[in-house]
């Protein structure tokens, strides 16, 4: 099995709903993200996938989150905006570009803090 893995970053603030704590007061983060896509076969190039597809997907979909408050975003609308959220909506939305033949995001770590982060992953 090949495992890559891509970091990247963006900015944003929130609150979190039926919270009792300083994370109910508008905060922000800047966010750390590692995407993890995994598969068993390489292509004839000697790639699983090139890792320019993996930013570039990663790219789109942090740019939806970068510079926002995420309770005011329609994913975040009804659900806490909380990292393990973040994280599975981060994975969702590069796993329906991404998935395919022999392709699969297998993880998505979401980093609010260098001590602090929230992964999401499906079987």
């Amino acid at each position: 099995m090949y495992e890559l893995k891509i970091v990247s970053q963006f900015a944003a603030a929130h609150q979190l709903r039926d919270y009792q704590g300083g994370c109910e007061n508008l905060h922000g983060h800047n966010w750390k993200v590692e995407v993890y896509v995994t598969g068993e076969k390489l292509g004839d190039d000697g790639l699983l996938i090139d890792f320019r597809h993996i930013k570039e997907s990663t790219r789109k979909v942090l740019s939806e989150l970068d510079h926002r408050f995420l309770n005011d975003l329609d994913s975040f609308k009804l659900t806490n905006p909380s990292s393990e959220n973040i994280a599975r909506h981060i994975f969702k939305s590069i796993a329906r570009e991404l998935d395919g033949e022999g392709i699969k995001v297998s993880k998505v770590v979401a980093w609010e803090s260098d001590s602090a982060s929230a992964s999401y992953s499906e079987p």
